[in-house]
């Protein structure tokens, strides 16, 4: 099946290259439009992605697969990642791992069966006052221990 960017990320993407003295400068921008359009970012769109900021195909995998933001492979709708630094570390991340692992029925790195939830773990989300920090997706959860894991999994059940 051919790549299909559509005509809006196109658009998008057009409008972010003539802010760019340098069309390679706007890599990561397109990364993330395109990931999230794509869900993921394959071969094919890294290569689509190179012809239009000319450059080789092998530039933008080096930078797609060298920041933890992007994805070769397909997550699911929602992607829990938990901050295992050192302060959610103290705090009891490596618990609340465990208890989401055992309540989704999967364990990190892997999506559940009916793709709903993927779990990772990730470095420092900046909130490691209120730690321990979850993101979902792009939404910020902070001080979700492993004895609340149940009512932080209804909490995004609702707002399904």
């Amino acid at each position: 099946m051919a790549l299909q960017i559509s005509q809006t990320t196109q658009e998008k993407i057009a409008e972010l290259l003539t802010r760019y003295p340098v069309k390679q400068g706007a890599l990561l921008p397109i990364l993330h439009l395109v990931q999230d359009e794509l869900g993921a970012l394959s071969l094919e769109a890294l290569d689509w992605v190179a012809r239009q900021i000319e450059v080789s195909p092998a530039t933008v995998y080096g930078v797609a697969t060298f920041y933890p933001m992007f994805r070769m492979e397909p997550v699911g709708r929602r992607h829990i990642k938990v901050c295992a630094s050192l302060p959610c570390a103290l705090a009891g991340c490596r618990e609340l791992i465990r208890a989401l692992e055992d309540k989704l029925g999967i364990e990190v790195g892997q999506t559940t069966p009916d793709g709903e939830y993927t779990l990772s773990k990730t470095e420092c989300l900046a909130a490691c006052t209120e730690a321990p920090a979850v993101l979902v997706n792009k939404k910020l959860h902070r001080q979700v221990t492993a004895e609340r894991v149940r009512e932080f999994l209804d909490a995004l059940e609702k707002k399904a």
